[in-house]
């Protein structure tokens, strides 16, 4: 269901066990069996493996810069380990944040477990040095988290943004406030108001899929069940851990061993389908195009509106892979579009 852990050879996909794999020193973040496995994928990864290098490159120089900095009327000293937290209202810090994102972008090129936990990696960090992201990459983060297996940590991504994120009042200079503490939340729960409205449209659409993870795996325990007595209970239930993909479902002991799984079905479908149909009513654009993304996985719009065919490709672009990674998810969203007007 999602990327694997597991390093595996770029050019031929050998991997696992006791493997011995090399590292491309350039990206850091593909492997390979030998040098001539290497030199056969040259061709195919040279590009965005320059484009990380360049990145890391200029991120270095922008780093550097920063960190040497004196300080003076407009940008204080010390900016990393004293201005953590307020990085973007310091005027100075901002090609080093530019430039911070533009190899995230680069590292996102490559589809393997090693970029995207890199590129999770300095998301994650960008957000510590500026609590108030007015950069937005945080649409882009509930997508790395599902990509990577965290599917717990992306609910509690997106519902603190959507519970305390909104709070007029919350002080984002105030460092001393709670910030992203959410923490096992009720991934089951009815779709906050928040998602429905679409009000983000990149977490409403990490939010369905990741209930479409749970339809998933709870669809495939729901059809294990039907075996009954029929086979040894050892090896039913060795079957149904197989067939659980998702740590959200696995590590649930009461619904692993329920026997009934349906009212959870139809709970999920119809969680499902209200976030759907809210996603649908803000940006009618979105749903189509991820059946039938074209050029829109590779536009490039400078802003975009609320509604807007600029926002669509935008959260396109942030969120696909995250569904392509999930076997079945796009089934789920066709079935929907069925019923369309």
């Amino acid at each position: 269901m999602v990327l694997s852990p597991t390093h595996r050879c770029a050019h031929c996909n050998a991997g696992g066990g006791n493997s011995k794999l090399s590292l491309c020193q350039a990206c850091k973040v593909v492997y390979y069996c030998n040098r001539d496995h290497q030199v056969a994928h040259r061709e195919a990864h040279k590009g965005p493996c320059n484009a990380i290098k360049k990145g890391r490159q200029l991120l270095e120089r922008e780093e550097t810069m920063l960190r040497s900095h004196p300080g003076d009327f407009m940008t204080p000293p010390n900016l990393f380990e004293e201005h953590a937290g307020h990085f973007w209202g310091i005027h100075e810090t901002r090609p080093y944040m530019r430039a911070r994102f533009a190899l995230v972008e680069a590292l996102l090129q490559i589809k393997t477990y090693a970029a995207v936990e890199a590129a999770h990696g300095h998301v994650m960090d960008m957000l510590r040095l500026c609590r108030s992201d007015n950069m937005g990459i945080r649409d882009l983060l509930p997508s790395l988290k599902l990509r990577l297996g965290r599917d717990q940590q992306c609910y509690d991504f997106c519902k603190w943004w959507a519970t305390t994120g909104q709070e007029r009042d919350y002080d984002w200079g105030d460092l001393d406030n709670p910030y992203l503490d959410v923490k096992g939340a009720d991934v089951f729960e009815p779709p906050l108001k928040h998602f429905v409205a679409s009000y983000d449209l990149s977490h409403t659409a990490a939010i369905t899929l990741l209930k479409i993870r749970l339809l998933i795996d709870v669809r495939a325990l729901h059809n294990s069940s039907m075996l009954g007595t029929r086979v040894p209970q050892e090896i039913l239930n060795s079957l149904r851990g197989q067939l659980v993909t998702g740590s959200v479902i696995a590590e649930n002991k009461e619904i692993m061993n329920s026997t009934d799984q349906a009212p959870l079905i139809r709970t999920l479908e119809g969680q499902v389908k209200d976030l759907y149909t809210g996603a649908k009513k803000s940006n009618k654009y979105f749903w189509p195009a991820l059946l039938n993304p074209g050029r829109n996985l590779t536009a490039r719009p400078d802003a975009f509106s609320g509604g807007s065919l600029e926002q669509m490709q935008i959260v396109l672009q942030y969120n696909y892979d995250a569904w392509m990674e999930t076997l079945g998810a796009v089934d789920v969203i066709k079935e929907l579009a069925k019923n369309d007007p």
